[in-house]
């Protein structure tokens, strides 16, 4: 990737490079701003979880009491049992409904990640003394290496790069990963493609590993379609991962796809040889 700089004037790429930048800044003003907005909402919801918890202790707590006292006439004790009974079913719904706002609340974060990442290239295996300081031209090498027909079809330019911290453990001994912000997401998706296909990836010869990058709920929901995946793919069915995390296949002449296994699990009932094939793993 080749740049003419000019110190003394604003080149047009100049022009364009702030304007990018600025645009990131706002879009990730905005992302924080949502973010406390869900943030808020979430505490809210917990607060309310914990005073429903507390009344459905209280509720239990009655009726141990009221069963374990033995003057209390029947015909009383038994609708004082009813009367109980009720409310901790009210109690039980409430909570399952806090529990699905929670949920929503938490998948709405994760798209949110999810989204500010789908142009994102993560680079998996370059040795952390490798041009710490010169990512940008080190991306393109590695593209140059490995597809060099893409080279001279996209443009290479892209937005960040950066080597991602390490937050879990920090004395990890494996590089830190390298992320490469695209302008594109159908450029990234190409690049990826292209890896697929090539199957080895290499720089300098080492080899690495180029991927989408996802949040940390999303890979682990996509981890979670993998023996799923092994097993369709060995009956022909021909299954992928669509972003960011959902399964598709081929059956009887049509392409379904799943968000999450419990809509799996009801779909296969109405298919005996699919649900054969999954009834031990799913």
């Amino acid at each position: 990737m080749r740049r003419q700089r000019n110190r003394t004037k604003l080149s047009m790429e100049d022009i364009e490079f702030r304007t990018t930048l600025l645009r990131s800044l706002k879009n990730c003003l905005e992302a924080a701003d949502k973010l406390n907005e869900i943030y808020k909402k979430t505490n809210e919801t917990l607060n309310v979880m914990m005073g429903n918890q507390l009344e459905i202790k209280h509720t239990r707590t009655e009726i141990t009491n009221i069963i374990q006292t033995p003057n209390s006439r029947p015909e009383e004790r038994k609708n004082q049992v009813k009367d109980s009974k009720c409310k901790e079913a009210k109690n039980t719904q409430l909570e399952k409904q806090n529990e699905k706002r929670i949920q929503k609340y938490e998948n709405s974060v994760r798209s949110l990640w999810d989204s500010f990442k789908r142009t994102n290239i993560r680079i998996i295996g370059v040795p952390e003394d490798e041009r710490e300081q010169d990512i940008e031209n080190l991306f393109e090498e590695i593209m140059t290496e490995n597809f060099p027909h893409l080279v001279k079809e996209i443009d290479l330019q892209f937005q960040e790069a950066w080597r991602t911290p390490n937050k879990r453990n920090p004395k990890r001994t494996t590089p830190r990963h390298i992320i490469i912000k695209m302008p594109r997401a159908k450029d990234k998706e190409r690049i990826l493609k292209a890896a697929r296909e090539r199957n080895s990836v290499t720089y300098k010869g080492i080899p690495i590993r180029l991927s989408a990058d996802f949040s940390t709920e999303t890979l682990q929901a996509r981890r979670e379609w993998q023996e799923i995946f092994k097993v369709m793919n060995t009956k022909n069915l021909q299954p992928r991962l669509l972003y960011p995390a959902k399964l598709s296949f081929r059956i009887e002449g049509q392409i379904k796809s799943f968000t999450d296994k419990e809509k799996l699990k009801e779909f296969i009932t109405t298919k005996p040889g699919l649900y054969e094939m999954l009834k031990g793993i799913l």
